[in-house]
């Protein structure tokens, strides 16, 4: 029986890996462009990012803002982020159809220069890395197929390096010996700090990110505070009688759109509404300081929502988790509503805290960007290892693949697939699928054998 088990995560494991091989190399290729897009950005966008304009009067925050107004028609400012020196002022457009544009202002708040979001390097990495530039369901579900998979052969790999003959000493190795230990060995060596990296991006993913994040939306004590889920409104007596029937604006994009930083919102000044410059004044005198975000009111009842995230994907504005606030300023009179910081947190949204920033490699500097790095590389030469095993035991004009021999299979491993398919629905899904197909060539195989023996 242990035998059986071991040709069976064997073949399975071959085929796995046959099958998502490409997209593991594309994920992991990205991921490591992921991890130093600050490093990119700050050369690339060095103009944007830190020059000044020309143009050296001084201007208010808001009449910076005027003028991006009037050099962009069309677009209007939503989201402003504030940075610390000697980053530039950055202001996130948007026109009716969902369009976005990034704008600049210097210290002088004038404007330095402008990106098309779609092309940044950040953006470029991330759209690769969560959807292969494509996007769409499909696409979604088929990388976080690839990352579930990964993880069975991590598991597998596990498995069979400590119950097969991979790690044992030979006194003459072959070649194929020698690519089989090093696959083995580092496959092992990386299978934990890879499972953990895996496992802190899938709250992106389309079908286990949305089952987490519904968890922490529903269940606010061990996730996802109530107060940042439905924010209070401002106060509605101080709005002007004239306008108060006026046809507020309205807003589009997901939560993980938001929580990128990529909501597209058509927003517009209202009579009564604080100044920038104003809110940024209440902001300084609660103590909130540098880097932090403003998003405007959405409505004429909305607030201004000022935040540090530790998970932002903006160059320069990420902070550590401990900081992460989110506040609210009542658009009218500017004071502070409510607000609502880390230790406010359920588990799960603690966990999504500290587990994305350690995902993109931000979360305690440098040290966390070259462990994610030696482990993803480390993971490529696994692959590299692995192709070349299969290489030097492969016929010609056959695929070589692990022999099935036996039908039967034990409580352990069973089990063990059960539990990986209840932690991964999607994986479980496929895991039907792969049974299947298993047992379709199974009968093929029996039937071909008993045609031959007649």
């Amino acid at each position: 029986m242990k035998k059986n088990n071991y040709s069976r995560f064997w073949r399975w494991h071959f085929y796995a890996a046959l099958f998502i091989t490409p997209l593991l190399i594309t994920l992991t290729l990205s991921g490591i462009g992921y991890l130093f897009y600050t490093n990119v950005e700050n050369t690339v966008y060095k103009n944007e990012f830190f020059n000044h304009s020309s143009q050296t009067a001084p201007l208010t925050i808001d009449q910076g803002i005027d003028n991006v107004t009037e050099a962009y028609p069309g677009y209007s400012v939503s989201k402003v982020i504030v940075l610390e020196e000697p980053y530039n002022t950055r202001l996130t457009m948007t026109n009716k159809d969902g369009d976005q544009k990034y704008v600049f202002l210097d210290s002088n708040y004038q404007i330095v220069g402008s990106q098309n979001p779609k092309y940044t390097f950040s953006n470029m990495m991330r759209e690769i890395h969560s959807s292969l530039f494509v996007g769409g369901t499909v696409v979604n579900y088929l990388v976080e197929l690839a990352a579930c998979w990964a993880i069975f052969l991590l598991l597998s790999g596990i498995y069979m390096t400590f119950k097969g003959r991979a790690l044992k000493k030979e006194p003459n190795p072959t070649k194929r010996q020698k690519n089989l230990k090093w696959h083995a060995l580092l496959g092992t060596i990386i299978t934990i700090p890879m499972i953990i990296i895996i496992f802190t991006g899938l709250p992106w993913s389309a079908l286990m990110g949305d089952m987490i994040y519904s968890a922490a939306q529903n269940n606010p004590s061990i996730g996802i505070p109530a107060l940042k889920q439905q924010p209070p409104t401002s106060d509605m007596s101080e709005i002007p009688w004239a306008t108060r029937k006026n046809e507020p604006p309205t807003s589009s994009g997901g939560s993980h759109a938001e929580h990128h930083g990529m909501a597209h919102m058509e927003i517009m000044t209202r009579e009564g509404m604080i100044t920038l410059e104003q809110l940024m004044s209440e902001v300084k005198k609660e103590s909130i300081s540098k880097p932090y975000t403003i998003n405007y009111p959405k409505d004429e009842q909305g607030v201004y929502t000022v935040s540090k995230g530790s998970n932002t994907g903006v160059t320069g504005l990420d902070v550590s988790p401990y900081d992460e606030v989110t506040t609210y300023f009542d658009q009218y009179s500017g004071k502070l509503i409510s607000k609502i910081g880390f230790e406010d947190y359920g588990i799960l949204g603690k966990w999504f805290t500290w587990g994305i920033p350690l995902h993109e490699g931000h979360l305690f500097g440098w040290p966390n960007k070259l462990l994610n790095l030696i482990v993803c590389v480390a993971f490529l030469l696994v692959i590299f290892w692995g192709f070349k095993t299969w290489l030097t035991r492969k016929k010609k004009n056959s695929l070589s693949a692990p022999p099935n021999m036996s039908s039967k299979i034990s409580i352990g491993f069973i089990i063990f697939i059960v539990i990986l398919g209840c932690i991964m629905p999607l994986f479980g899904m496929s895991l039907i699928l792969a049974v299947m197909i298993e047992a379709i060539l199974s009968i093929r195989r029996k039937y071909l054998d008993a045609t031959m023996a007649k």
